[in-house]
């Protein structure tokens, strides 16, 4: 199991209200609806191993350098100019709670994974692209979808309508989903665009046209070759928009993609009894956090798979 963890404590900080405080009066929303969703994933879908993907640069430079309105209205306006400029609006009630969801998860057992220069989104990619095992990748982005491979047994359980209806991805799911399979997806992704990543997409080309354009050549590459040929049969307002559209399609793919052969650090993500070191810490950051009951929740949630 693959937590998308900065989708996961944003959707927990947002669906959990922030009057929910540590005894120093510390908002704590977020480890607990976090804690909350890791006692239900572990219940429902029984891992054998999880990890918790980091996002250890949000906003690559990489990535900015071939499309620089990427992620760029989450970058903080009020930033001085000298700032770093991988600085995220991050609500002023979350950023405080992230040291403790990092210090939960790793007493918990839970390794924290991320890479230089690269998004949670490439840790995912990497793992789920070489595990030996089926792999379910928890996650609140579309960018994800992919990723799924019936073939190797990677599923998507998507968060995006709230854990109360999360759905479950494989290619069929997909397909009927989005009208595209998850070897199309990143293209389909790319044409449409996605204004949450400031990703502008192809002017007058929506999810049914993108879906259409797949579905008669087969990916951009197909896409962009059709309309670059007046023999091909294409209606003058889409090759218009597809020609337009070039410089952007042309770097497009390399942003959209994520990356799956990361030189990641060594790590075990079984799910194991806790140490008498564990419990001690666990107990302590409960006690002092108030994490109470989601606490309670996650540890047994996770000794059940032990």
């Amino acid at each position: 199991m693959l937590l998308d963890s900065a989708s996961l404590y944003f959707r927990a900080f947002h669906g959990v209200p922030d009057t929910v405080r540590a005894p120093n009066g510390d908002p704590v929303n977020a480890v607990r609806g976090l804690l909350d969703m890791i006692a239900r994933l572990a219940t429902e879908f029984q891992p054998s191993e999880i990890v918790a993907c980091w996002d250890d640069d949000w906003r690559p430079q990489w990535r900015v350098d071939l499309i620089p309105t990427y992620k760029t209205h989450r970058v903080a306006a009020e930033a001085p100019t000298d700032a770093d400029p991988s600085i995220e609006i991050v609500p002023d009630l979350l950023s405080p709670q992230v040291p403790i969801i990092r210090e939960v998860l790793t007493a918990l057992g839970i390794p924290i994974v991320g890479a230089a220069e690269h998004e949670a989104d490439d840790v995912i990619g990497t793992l789920a692209s070489h595990a030996d095992i089926p792999v379910d990748v928890i996650t609140g982005d579309r960018d994800l979808f992919q990723l799924v491979d019936d073939s190797r047994g990677v599923r998507v359980i998507y968060t995006g309508r709230g854990m109360a209806r999360l759905e479950i991805l494989t290619d069929a799911a997909l397909t009927a989903k989005t009208g595209v399979s998850p070897a199309q997806y990143a293209d389909f992704a790319a044409m449409r665009g996605d204004a949450s990543d400031g990703l502008p997409g192809v002017a007058g080309v929506g999810e049914k046209t993108a879906a259409t354009l797949l579905a008669e050549y087969g990916d951009l590459n197909g896409i962009v070759a059709a309309a670059a040929d007046p023999a091909v049969k294409l209606s003058a307002a889409v090759r218009a928009k597809i020609v337009a559209a070039a410089d952007y399609l042309l770097v497009a793919p390399a942003v959209v993609n994520v990356v799956r052969n990361l030189d990641l650090p060594a790590f075990d993500a079984r799910i194991r009894p806790s140490t008498p070191e564990q419990e001690a810490e666990l107990e302590r950051l409960s006690t002092e956090w108030g994490l109470s009951s989601s606490m309670k929740r996650a540890r047994e949630a996770l000794a059940a798979l032990a």
